[in-house]
């Protein structure tokens, strides 16, 4: 009887827009729009570099910075200068006036990003700013930072973590206007065509038994899932892990191939609890290095020894791009399904809020 109720609220738009307040699943629904109207909208950015442009280091924090670090797993073969993501409040000793610093903050109030700010423009570096508003908006205007600012409308719960098409294409928008990287339409619109064909078999109208998510979100209930991914995926694991952690209250964790088979598998076997607690989820690749793909099928028998639950996640996009948006998508639906299932609204944060209450007395 329990099983069928939290069937009916995933299947039941009605059902889920009781618990789901502020409309998340718009947001996640509308990830594709996102990537059109970020690369759409920094297609208007002027940005000419005042010099060369030797390394580049992205400011942000929690879901401001995760289109960063997605970027820099994804393109790490690609990219001509180091690319770091600092999430702190002082940037690097080595930033000087051939560092492009990209001040990232989806509600442009964030004080870490705000103390790099000013550290920036001490050390006489070159800036860009990826925002929605705020103090930080009000900054990059003063000092005519070049600056894709954020239009959220399809962004619904106005969530940052949910924001993160803006996020990745508007980083990848302003990388290229620096003439750091090359991206073209045709790519975007690749992007595009994977969300949709890929939610297109997610969304509440689809039953479980043919809902990956769906599935998934079963699968994650009650226990800590670890994301295990490797090269140009990890930054895709990240964002997913932390909607797990804010959407579903849910304590996940994601772990790096081949850096865990240097050290987790010996940690499996205690506590006696893991047998039911947790699950991993290998996230698959062909477009990953041979020794790293055997190295993925072998860590998840290695797991299953142990007596831990496995389930492998066969990625099926046609490029490395793509196969990012691929798993973004389908871990957005899983994550706020899990959501569902714990019948809580996955929109507030009362933890992080009390948190930045407290901080700022």
């Amino acid at each position: 009887m329990e099983n069928t109720k939290k069937n009916s609220v995933l299947d039941s738009r009605e059902e889920i827009s009781k618990l789901d307040k502020s409309n998340v699943l718009g947001s996640v629904e509308a990830l594709a729009d996102q990537v059109r109207h970020a690369w759409e909208g920094t297609q208007s950015v002027k940005f000419s570099p005042s010099g060369n442009i030797y390394n580049v280091v992205v400011a942000g924090m929690g879901g401001s910075a995760l289109g960063a670090d997605v970027f820099k797993h994804l393109y790490a073969d690609r990219l001509p200068e180091p690319f770091e993501v600092y999430n702190g409040y002082n940037l690097p000793a080595y930033v000087d006036e051939d560092t492009l610093v990209i001040l990232s903050s989806y509600s442009g109030s964030t004080e870490e990003v705000l103390f790099c700010a000013k550290q920036a423009k001490d050390k006489g570096a070159q800036v860009a700013v990826i925002t929605a508003g705020g103090k930080l908006a009000e900054i990059a205007k003063t000092e005519n930072y070049p600056t894709y600012l954020i239009d959220p409308v399809h962004n619904p719960s106005n969530q940052p973590r949910m924001a993160i098409g803006y996020a990745i294409i508007g980083l990848i928008g302003l990388l290229v206007k620096a003439g750091l990287v090359k991206i073209t339409d045709a790519e975007i619109e690749e992007v595009i065509t994977t969300i949709i064909r890929t939610a297109e078999k997610l969304g509440p109208e689809t039953k479980q038994a043919e809902n990956q998510a769906k599935i998934l979100a079963y699968t994650c209930l009650e226990r800590r899932p670890i994301l295990v991914a490797s090269e140009f995926l990890v930054g895709a694991t990240h964002v997913a892990t932390n909607q797990f952690n804010e959407n579903a209250k849910l304590f996940a964790d994601f772990k790096v191939v081949p850096e865990l088979n240097h050290h987790l598998m010996e940690g499996l076997r205690f506590p006696a609890s893991n047998i039911g607690s947790h699950v991993f989820l290998f996230f698959n690749s062909e477009f990953y290095q041979p020794r790293n793909q055997k190295r993925m099928k072998l860590t998840q028998e290695i797991v299953e020894q142990n007596q831990i639950d496995t389930l492998a996640v066969e990625l099926q996009a046609d490029t490395k791009l793509t196969q990012v948006f691929e798993l973004i998508t389908l871990m957005s639906y899983t994550n706020f399904y899990t959501a569902m299932l714990e019948g809580i609204d996955p929109c507030p944060v009362p933890f992080v809020d009390q948190f930045k209450e407290e901080l700022g007395k």
